[in-house]
């Protein structure tokens, strides 16, 4: 299972690198029943109590990507969907092979209503985006919540759920799940050791030297995907600087990546590399294998999403108490607080624009989004949706629940960057082999900056990329 990449969502490479994907671009052939209007598309007639305008007996196919969250939770919606129209028959299969099972679909203009398009083998969104081959959800957001009365589904959202799936204006990807990108440590062996978390960098530098000397790596990562360690160094420099750093990384601005905000970061970073802060042998190991290490106590710290938790959970030992923290500010000149903490919609969900059934996509969409669809859903894989409160009144386990603190002590302070879901090549490829030089110590801080930059100098001008702007 390949967790990492179930939250690099919106990202993919594969779809529409061939002269057949131009395919895409045509139009659908229609089916000229009566029931169908454009594109082949089941309609039905919108009132009070449809007001997408689903057609009640038509079929509905949902292809779910079969990763770490598995394919229970999508059975339950789709049992809630059934439930509202139990004449509609629903086709549910799922696959690890996104792009590879759906391309040819795709290409001949016979996708299926609904895809979780997901994992390292997902279709390419930018491609998907420059063909049309995805719907508009705007109707989606305008519609009214399944029950939470008196609210749009666009009112019941997180902030930066519609953001983060948007390109040029239009909201095309629904991101279902919220993650929050954090530094990990166990409660219970910083209770036991008497260390506290440290808020400023001097403070850490100074706690590494401490866990250094008690015998265990303040460090480790996963070396097989480096990128891991660019959040925490991002991160640094966004709250160092303030959000546009983020922005100029995002429109590939000239010298995004050497700006004087991330020069400053990636200097105090290089510290942890310098001093041999990170356990040994770290940039062989996998993500799970380096998260292993961490569980078993070999290392006091890790990079990583909200994820981890349910990711770990066979293997974290009785008591551990996972927590998540905020990257340390740099001192009292950062742009934001300590607290600020990088939290964003991932797990991503689209309607093809040729799908025969989008109104049945986007209303199984809408009970995704129902306050009992994310409760369910956080019941079952233990991650946190993008439907504001949903979490309320569910246990969580321990570590889920200091992301939830996490989020709220952030408030108004959360951050984000879009490149990865613009761009994946630039973060799965080329800041990945930057990261992974930088980590092992066989580049330094300048050199790093500089090769990161070179890659998104070449994705700016590839002509055949579409680009896309971040406003804010």
């Amino acid at each position: 299972m390949n967790r990492r990449d179930i939250l690099r969502r919106t990202a993919a490479a594969g779809l529409l690198a061939t002269p057949a994907a131009g395919l895409l671009a045509g139009c659908a052939t229609g089916g000229g029943d009566d029931d169908k209007g454009d594109a082949g598309t089941y309609k039905g007639t919108k009132s009070e109590q449809n007001p997408l305008g689903v057609k009640e007996d038509a079929p509905l196919e949902v292809v779910i990507f079969n990763g770490g969250f598995g394919e229970e939770y999508a059975k339950a919606h789709e049992a809630m969907y059934t439930e509202k129209y139990p004449k509609a028959k629903i086709n549910h299969s799922a696959t690890q092979e996104i792009a590879k099972t759906l391309q040819p679909r795709f290409v001949d203009n016979t996708p299926p209503d609904v895809v979780n398009n997901s994992g390292a083998n997902q279709i390419d969104f930018n491609g998907l985006v420059s063909q049309n081959a995805i719907a508009d959800l705007g109707e989606l957001l305008a519609a009214p919540s399944l029950d939470i009365p008196g609210k749009t589904v666009k009112d019941t959202l997180l902030p930066g759920a519609v953001e983060v799936g948007s390109y040029d204006g239009k909201f095309l990807v629904m991101n279902y799940t919220y993650t929050v990108y954090g530094i990990w440590h166990s409660t219970k062996l910083f209770a036991e050791r008497k260390w506290e978390y440290a808020k400023t960098w001097d403070e850490h530098i100074a706690l590494c030297k401490q866990i250094k000397a008690a015998g265990i790596a303040p460090w480790t990562y996963a070396g097989a995907h480096p990128r891991y360690m660019s959040w925490p160094v991002i991160s640094t420099a966004i709250k160092f600087g303030g959000p546009s750093v983020a922005t100029a990384i995002d429109n590939l601005e000239p010298n995004a990546w050497k700006s004087d905000a991330m020069k400053t970061a990636a200097d105090a970073w290089h510290q942890i590399v310098k001093d041999k802060y990170i356990l040994e042998g770290s940039p062989g190991l996998d993500h799970k294998q380096s998260q292993t290490a961490w569980c078993q106590g070999k290392a006091a710290f890790i990079s990583c999403g909200s994820w981890l938790e349910s990711e770990q959970k066979n293997v974290t030992p009785e008591g551990f108490n996972m927590t998540v923290q905020p990257t340390p500010s740099l001192g009292s000149g950062d742009k934001l607080p300590f607290e600020a903490i990088r939290g964003t919609a991932g797990e991503p969900f689209m309607v093809p624009a040729k799908a025969k059934n989008i109104a049945g996509g986007l209303e199984y969409f809408r009970h995704m989004l129902s306050k009992k669809g994310a409760q369910d859903f956080t019941k079952k894989v233990s991650s946190l949706t993008v439907v504001a409160g949903a979490s309320e009144g569910v246990e969580l386990p321990f570590g889920l629940g200091t992301v939830v603190k996490a989020l709220d002590a952030s408030g108004a302070n959360g951050f984000n960057w879009v490149y990865p879901n613009f761009y994946r090549k630039l973060e799965k490829n080329l800041v990945d082999a930057a990261c992974g030089e930088f980590f092992s110590g066989r580049i330094g801080p300048a050199e790093f900056l500089d090769q990161c930059q070179k890659g998104a100098d070449s994705i700016a001008q590839d002509s055949s990329i579409k680009k896309y702007k971040r406003a804010v």
